[in-house]
């Protein structure tokens, strides 16, 4: 449950956010994540992310950052049945522990493919327009570089998405300078001057900024 709101634009939001419920799969995922310092994507914002899947019949996704597999799962449970995940993170331990997460939900090792490293280094071995769907929760100094490989790597219809686009209410907030803020700011603007993206911003969970490429 989130936080008790003080105004009415606090209770809508909350009460947005309250919509949706996590299975207790997820819920145990995101214990485990928390406890690393992971940082899951919200319910609200993993519940997005699962109606983006299904809505454009994702077979094919990316994800920028495995953390424990909350974000992961999300994506898996609103892909085709015959989708695949690739998932990129810097930390064994993470993936280790999505891989069980997966397994306990039912996915095959067959739906997932994770790969341990740098996502600057990996993302440019993927093929060029060969994903529905890229979705970064990375490093926030580098989403500027996520968005120009993910232009690449989708097809014309495919989606990117960014976790933490309002950054704990820091992004809508100018006195707030510090690098990742500033980074969040800097790649909303990227995505709303790239004439080949439609964005838009959900403020659900932390924020997640969508946009859809455009043939």
């Amino acid at each position: 449950m989130t936080a008790t709101p003080t105004s009415p634009v606090e209770a809508t939001l909350a009460y947005a956010e309250d919509f949706h419920h996590e299975d207790e799969i997820l819920i145990t995922a995101r214990a485990r994540g928390e406890e690393l310092g992971a940082m899951p994507i919200r319910p609200g914002g993993g519940a997005a992310l699962c109606f983006l899947a299904t809505a454009i019949n994702a077979k094919a996704v990316v994800e920028i950052g495995t953390g424990c597999g909350v974000s992961g799962l999300w994506l898996l449970r609103g892909m085709r049945p015959d989708g695949q995940l690739t998932s990129v993170d810097v930390e064994p331990e993470h993936q280790r522990m999505a891989r069980q997460v997966f397994g306990a939900a039912g996915f095959s090792g067959g739906r997932t493919r994770l790969i341990a490293g740098r996502a600057l280094d990996v993302l440019p071995r993927l093929a060029d327009g060969s994903y529905d769907l890229v979705f970064c929760d990375g490093a926030k100094l580098e989403y500027a570089d996520y968005l120009a490989e993910a232009v690449r790597l989708l097809r014309v219809g495919g989606i990117v998405a960014f976790d933490n686009a309002l950054w704990r209410h820091r992004v809508p907030d100018p006195t707030q300078r510090d690098p990742d803020t500033v980074a969040l700011r800097e790649v909303g603007r990227l995505v709303q001057s790239e004439e080949r993206l439609r964005p838009l911003l959900i403020p659900l969970g932390d924020g997640l900024l969508a946009a859809i490429k455009l043939a």
